[in-house]
């Protein structure tokens, strides 16, 4: 007997694309999802800062919406904006890009990654990719036509992808080298050895960059390696940045992209057809946050400096293995000696101690064996996590 319920689904399922069907879902959601329902968390899982953007950047919103500036701006961002991220790069890494026609303000660092890889990807070229990386890599690389080629990176190499595994992959369909340093999951910032390393390979085969710089400012020690200003990457490489991380912004949504001109073309063409611009209030505050924000930017590193260096402490202390991260606001501990899976350690974490973080293998195969923590919360929140984390390693006598 025909089952016409089962048939109307399979039919329903037809309509969606091919690409989107079987996308995995983010392996981040399932916990979040849970937490929601959970209460007297502590989470180490959100990746975003826990400061309030700093007033003066908030007044700068609000004096927009006072002036009545709602409407559009034009695609590529305000000319206001454009120029001081065009001052910014030239102040931090030496780069200058022409203001007019080698900036596009997106909205968030998100949009501009979604971007570059449409705007370079035609059906079946290759992109390379770290593995353990941000979980939009490998969907927005499958969501453009191309397929993602996952590079192995370990703790022994400080989860820094290398040059010599990288050749070892590049084939005639491989069309660009897809990196984000620092990183997230791992907190990995990479040398300047290594990416000049890299840039050297880059050019060897014709390939491009896509450099993901988003926590670029979150460095501690070593200083940041802008991609495109090492020799001769100008031309072959797609900056993405954004205010998201640096400036407390995350809910503004402004990214930014720097290329050359060819590259910026061919994304304000998608952009303008899509997003058509940034949101104009978010803009404004940009403006005053690049302009008047560097002290609270100064401010907040070293509060996240502060956290990192008690968080890798203490998980050492417990018995979770913890290299020690350069950048960003991400702990990457192993959980090997606990026998565990990534995913059983998070989940029976957050049933028994209420402590949030993320399986390892929402960022790739190679993040099995990992959790990560994220400390971008308060030093007290990061003291109890880590105590009710100890309680969990004794209690269930998981160290070897």
């Amino acid at each position: 007997m025909l089952n016409i319920e089962s048939t109307a689904i399979e039919a329903r399922d037809n309509l969606i694309s091919q690409k989107v069907a079987t996308l995995p879902p983010s392996g981040i959601r399932k916990f979040f999802d849970l937490l929601s329902s959970m209460e007297d968390i502590i989470s180490l899982g959100i990746g975003e800062p826990d400061f309030v953007t700093p007033w003066h950047i908030r007044e700068a919103g609000t004096y927009s919406l006072e002036k009545g500036y709602t409407m559009y701006t034009s695609n590529s961002g305000m000319p206001e904006l454009r120029q001081e991220l065009t001052s910014y790069l030239e102040l931090h890494y030496g780069i200058s890009y022409h203001p007019e026609h080698e900036i596009l303000v997106t909205t968030g660092s998100s949009e501009g990654l979604d971007l570059a890889l449409r705007a370079i990807i035609n059906p079946g070229d290759e992109v390379i990719i770290p593995d353990p990386c941000y979980v939009a890599y490998p969907a927005d690389i499958i969501l453009a036509g191309g397929v993602p080629i996952l590079i192995p990176t370990n703790e022994e190499n400080n989860f820094v992808v290398r040059a010599t595994d990288i050749e070892a992959r590049i084939t005639k369909q491989t069309k660009a080298i897809l990196v984000g340093y620092p990183a997230n999951p791992t907190g990995a910032v990479m040398s300047k050895k290594e990416s000049r390393a890299i840039s050297e390979l880059a050019k060897k085969h014709d390939l491009l960059v896509i450099s993901d710089e988003i926590y670029a400012r979150l460095v501690y020690g070593d200083e940041h390696i802008c991609f495109p200003s090492l020799p001769m990457m100008r031309e072959c490489t797609i900056l993405i940045s954004g205010l998201s991380k640096s400036h407390a912004m995350t809910g503004w949504r402004i990214g930014y992209v720097a290329a050359e001109r060819r590259f910026i073309q061919a994304l304000t063409k998608i952009h303008q057809y899509t997003m058509l611009s940034a949101p104009t209030i978010a803009q404004m505050a940009a403006i005053e946050a690049l302009r008047n924000g560097e002290a609270e930017v100064q401010k907040m590193v070293q509060e996240y400096n502060r956290r990192r260096r008690f968080m890798v402490k203490r998980l050492n202390e417990i018995g979770l293995p913890c290299f020690e991260p350069k950048g960003a606001f991400y702990a990457f501990p192993s959980i090997k000696a606990t026998g565990m899976s990534s995913e059983e350690f998070a989940e029976k974490l957050l049933l028994e101690e209420k402590v949030a973080v993320v399986p390892g293998t929402a960022f790739g195969a190679c993040g099995e064996g990992f959790v990560r923590c994220c400390y971008a919360t308060s030093l007290s929140n990061i003291e109890e996590a880590l105590r009710r984390m100890g309680r969990f390693i004794r209690k269930n006598r998981l160290t070897t």
